[in-house]
């Protein structure tokens, strides 16, 4: 679970700006939080919205970014690849700075750490609490590298092991994270006691989900629906109750030579499945357009298999197929977020979508969000949305602190603040208001007078 989320100088973020998903005072929707992990609860929810270029994509491209640090690591003498805030002369001195507060087996901590595009300056590991702090480890670049390794190393009773975690710090290079020198380094096979930094990083690799408007969540999942009965009635449930006029889903067998994907690529998927290394590896996915194709390998031959949809016919008994980029941009979207859905109502998920209602009608996002909230009595999963979606702005859907907006000053930094802020009281429908410009977080249209060429 995310508790909170900090970025200072990353793209049209100046200075630093929090997003926060503890909740506030109000005791309305108490379904909506958590139980108390080490005193801290937090929201399951949060919507976040604000005009064109105010900073809502930017805030969850810098989630990602800092996921992908952790994970992906940087290249060897490669400079770190982001870009600062560039409407302030000062920002190209300053260092950026990424932080998360994150519940995550059992415990919470605060990650984060201070970078340029030449080095990571800091980065720190605490378990957090209500009251207290236990620094795991901290890492400072001045002017040479200091590890604090104290906490961890108290722990180890080998000496080899004590050796082994100080020479990974002392390896890690200036433009890399140490965590993703704990990951990528076999340190787990060699270093016992370490399970605050394993609990971190497997938050990142399988809790923490960042999905932008044109990404495709667990396209797997559809491979798995023809060998699961449970999961294939689960996922035609959804369609039907969606309202989609989808009688099932089904993989039909195709000839890959007739499908359009480039013969090279083919050819490429073909080897690596065929090879040993594939033995754990079930199907290998090509998505073009709104189509999905598996290749799979079945008695040392490629299967080539393509998802489509069944609707029934009139006056018929077999259901006619539909290629499903014959379906509609907004039920190809639904066919996208049922897998989604169905990781969130397992628990233990974060998802954080950038425009989640693009083609979908506004009441099937409110029942999304509405659908989750009302099925995650005791599951610990949060979905995070940004949107222009104004049919969300209301109390009887969502709770005061997890109503967020982006705005951008006179110039150009992007700023987060929370209806939390905002005197309003529980029974008030609130997007009027949005929409008047009373919460700052709406284009600002200019004067059509001054229009010169068109008013001629």
């Amino acid at each position: 679970m995310l508790i909170r989320f900090s970025v200072e100088n990353f793209l049209s973020f100046s200075d630093r700006q929090k997003f926060s998903m503890l909740p506030g005072k109000g005791s309305l929707k108490a379904d909506h939080k958590t139980s108390k992990l080490n005193g801290i609860s937090v929201l399951k929810t949060a919507v976040l919205f604000g005009a064109n270029a105010s900073g809502k994509s930017n805030l969850i491209k810098a989630i990602d970014f800092g996921k992908k640090m952790v994970l992906r690591g940087n290249k060897p003498e490669k400079p770190i690849d982001y870009q600062k805030f560039r409407l302030d002369k000062q920002s190209n001195i300053n260092d950026s700075r990424i932080e998360y507060e994150i519940q995550h087996k059992g415990k919470n901590y605060a990650y984060g750490f201070i970078f340029n595009n030449e080095l990571i300056k800091e980065e720190w590991l605490y378990e957090i609490g209500a009251k207290k702090e236990i620094k795991i480890f901290e890492r400072n670049f001045s002017n040479k590298e200091i590890f604090d390794l104290n906490y961890i190393l108290q722990k180890l009773k080998k000496e080899e092991e004590k050796q082994f975690l100080r020479f990974i710090a002392k390896g890690t290079p200036n433009n890399q994270l140490f965590l993703t020198e704990i990951r990528t380094r076999k340190v787990r096979e060699n270093v016992s006691k370490i399970d605050d930094l394993l609990n971190v990083i497997d938050w990142f690799q399988n809790s923490l989900k960042v999905i932008f408007p044109d990404d495709k969540y667990n396209e797997g999942l559809k491979f798995e629906l023809k060998q699961d009965v449970e999961l294939l009635t689960t996922f035609e449930e959804f369609l039907s109750y969606f309202d989609t006029g989808i009688d099932g889903v089904c993989l039909e067998k195709v000839d890959s030579e007739n499908i359009d994907i480039p013969k090279p690529l083919l050819e490429k998927i073909r080897e690596d499945l065929l090879s040993k290394k594939s033995e754990n590896i079930r199907a290998s996915i090509i998505s073009k357009g709104n189509t999905t194709y598996f290749l799979s390998v079945k008695n040392d031959d490629i299967v080539t298999e393509k998802f489509m949809t069944k609707h029934k016919v009139k006056n018929a008994n077999n259901p006619e197929k539909f290629d499903t980029s014959d379906e509609s941009d907004g039920t190809n979207r639904i066919m996208d977020f049922i897998p989604l859905l169905m990781d969130l109502l397992k628990g233990d998920n974060v998802f954080i979508i950038d425009e989640m209602e693009r083609s979908l009608h506004p009441n099937l996002i409110y029942d999304l969000l509405d659908l989750f909230l009302s099925k995650s009595t005791g599951i610990n999963s949060q979905l995070i949305l940004a949107s222009h979606e104004s049919s969300l702005l209301t109390q009887k859907l969502l709770r005061k602190d997890e109503i967020w907006f982006a705005v951008k000053d006179n110039y150009g930094a992007s700023r987060l603040h929370s209806l939390e802020e905002y005197n309003v009281r529980f029974d008030k429908e609130i997007r009027k208001d949005y929409l008047l410009g009373r919460f700052k977080a709406i284009p600002r249209i200019g004067n059509r007078n001054k229009l010169t060429v068109i008013n001629k």
